[in-house]
This record gives structure tokens, sequence and C-alpha cells, in this order.
């Protein structure tokens, strides 16, 4: 891919994690596009993460951190 492409993208990303989480940072970011891909696989092939969710319960455990960190930021922002 083009690095104007990526960059540009980079940029989409950036403003939605300071959209939703009222701050943006590397970090948080990054958790951001975690969560985002995580939901979208969860939606579009459920049974792959049952079964990833199987295969790696400790990263399971990683993925609600995140969602719970990006909810509980999401409703600091909001109030």
């Amino acid at each position: 891919m083009e690095k104007e492409f990526l960059d540009k993208f980079d940029s989409l990303v950036t403003k939605y994690t300071e959209l939703l989480l009222g701050e943006e940072n590397e970090h948080l970011k990054k958790e951001v596009e975690i969560w985002i891909l995580y939901n979208h696989i969860a939606k579009s092939m459920p049974s792959l993460v049952k079964h990833w969710n199987g295969q790696f319960p400790e990263a399971k455990q990683q993925i609600v951190s995140v969602i719970s960190e990006i909810k509980k930021l999401n409703e600091s922002k909001a109030n």
C-alpha cells in the first residue's frame, strides 16, 4: 500500500480515537484498532472468535480489558 494512503487512514483512526475517548495517543489508538477489528471479526465470523477465545484464553482476557478501558474512557468523556 502507498504510504500516503496509510498516513491518511492513520489520521482517520487518530481522529476516531480522539472523538471516541476524548484524547488520543499511540497506546489508545492501538487499543481502538484492536477493539474495532475484534468486534468486526466477532460479528462477521463468530465461530472463528469463539475458537480463538478458547485457544488463547489469556489473550481473550486482554481483549476484555481493552474493551473495558475503552468503555470507561468513552463514558467518562460523555459525562
